[in-house]
């Protein structure tokens, strides 16, 4: 598997506001469905997330691919590039440069503060100062690290209004020559034979234009090298990933070709007045792959992917309600595979499937991961399934991830208090073992007034006072094996 990042998640969360239930009621109430999820999703692999029901697994995978606005966080895509996608925000970010990293050193002088002083601290105040310090990092993250992405070491210049003049220069040329790049594409798109001369010759003039003003960038980078904290900065700069939280409508709507879900209810997904061929067909016409159904090779293209998710060519004037369960949800595969994504969540995708059928699927969505280099999340509650079909599990308890690591460690070597008790409730045939099910005692807390500190020490039999007062942080414990715990502190 490799090693190559594709998304990138840092402290994302997700609130749905509540309705008021009075009139005259002033407090806001939110549900607090994702609460800062961490973590990094791989090229090539099949990231697994399982949970109770109600935990915040489909919002995550939602969120995720943006069909819900994420409430803070950012989530870094590397699928393309900035220069690519010549997303707004990046414009914004640094036509404000001075304010901004005047705030970024108000905001880490805060840090320092709260860091002075802890080694003379213990106990409960030690671990609330700790506490602190982690949301505080987090709010800079949140704020400034898109700043520091994209201007790097040149943070430390002295004359942070040039740095900004002169990146803005370049970004407006890379913004051009993406653009006319963008229309050689859709000029081969509309006629292979399609005369590209004159573009080309733009994108030649540009490519002058933006070597003239990488010299500006170079001297830039001689005056700032010698500033105490240029490697600092230059180490968090990234000027590859898109910030997906941060892109327009439209921005986004771009990459929906690269990012795509099969959603848990397959009947439900499908427009039930048109035929499979219409709903399979109603993406690639939308994204340019074709101008209309009547262009040549439209349908063959079509039976093509159908046939390659298991449905026969014939089927493409047949409408939803004439198939199967399991043979809808291929359908709802062919309307995710048919764009040649690079990314597809897998939002409890065989759960409403039986048994013999969700082998098919699950045989069919590795097939196709390893034709089309494709990157899964896998959505689930069932762990017999996620054991099977992914190389990392995420396990999620109210919003937070408390476990991620390689499945055969999860399985094996479970951390978490809460994916031990997962682990023990699922049903034995092999009874001779001694294993008796165990059953998780309690309720699960409200998502709208969470219990303060970790959200599981109202149902954890090892919970102490640290855990009823402030949040474990998501850390590696092993290689490859993180866990949010306090009983893990102290290694």
């Amino acid at each position: 598997m490799s090693k190559e990042v594709l998304f990138s998640v840092k402290n994302l969360k997700k609130y749905f506001p509540v309705k008021k239930t009075k009139l005259f009621q002033r407090e806001q109430y939110y549900v607090h469905a994702n609460e800062s999820i961490t973590l990094d999703i791989y090229k090539g692999e099949t990231l697994g997330l399982v949970g109770e029901s109600g935990c915040g697994k489909s919002t995550f995978g939602r969120t995720l691919i943006q069909l819900y606005n994420q409430t803070e966080g950012s989530t870094l895509y590397y699928g393309k590039t900035l220069d690519e996608l010549a997303p707004k925000y990046v414009g914004d970010v640094l036509n404000d440069i001075g304010t901004r990293f005047n705030d970024y050193k108000k905001a880490q002088q805060e840090l320092e503060r709260l860091q002075t002083g802890l080694d003379s601290l213990e106990g409960l105040e030690l671990a609330e100062r700790k506490e602190q310090i982690m949301f505080k990092n987090k709010e800079i993250e949140n704020k400034y690290t898109n700043m520091a992405r994209l201007a790097g070491g040149l943070l430390v210049h002295k004359d942070l209004q040039k740095v900004s003049s002169v990146l803005k220069e370049k970004y407006a040329l890379d913004v051009q020559r993406a653009r006319a790049e963008a229309r050689i594409a859709q000029a081969k798109l509309d006629s292979e034979a399609a005369d590209t001369s004159s573009i080309e010759g733009e994108i030649k003039d540009i490519d002058e234009k933006i070597a003239e003003v990488q010299k500006k960038v170079d001297e830039l980078y001689k005056e700032a090298e010698i500033e105490e904290d240029f490697a600092r900065y230059e180490d968090l700069k990234d000027s590859e990933g898109v910030d997906l939280s941060q892109l327009t409508y439209d921005e986004m709507r771009d990459l929906r070709k690269d990012i795509q879900i099969i959603f848990q209810d397959p009947y439900s997904s499908l427009n039930t007045r048109m035929t499979i061929g219409q709903i399979i067909g109603e993406g690639i016409t939308a994204h340019g792959m074709f101008k209309s159904q009547k262009d040549p090779g439209y349908n063959e293209y079509i039976q093509e992917v159908m046939n390659e998710c298991g449905l026969q060519p014939y089927f493409i004037h047949r409408y939803p309600h004439q198939f199967s369960g399991g043979q809808r949800q291929r359908i709802g595969i062919a309307r995710a595979l048919a764009l040649k994504p690079k990314f597809i969540v897998c939002d409890e995708a065989v759960s409403a499937l039986d048994v013999s059928i969700q082998s098919q699927i699950l045989n069919l969505l590795q097939d196709l991961r390893e034709n089309n280099d494709l990157t899964y999340l896998f959505i689930t509650h069932d762990l017999s399934v996620v054991k099977y079909i992914s190389d990392r599990i995420g396990v999620m308890y109210l919003g937070n991830v408390v476990e991620l690591a390689p499945s055969e460690a999860i399985f094996e070597e479970p951390l978490h208090p809460y994916t031990k008790a997962l682990l023990e409730a699922i049903p034995r045939t092999d009874t001779e073992s001694g294993d008796d099910l165990k059953i998780l005692g309690g309720d699960v807390p409200s998502a709208v007034t969470p219990p303060p500190g970790c959200r599981f020490h109202t149902r954890c039999e090892f919970a102490k006072e640290e855990c009823m007062v402030v949040q474990p942080e998501l850390r590696e414990i092993k290689e490859g094996h993180f866990v949010a715990c306090h009983l893990y502190d102290e290694e």
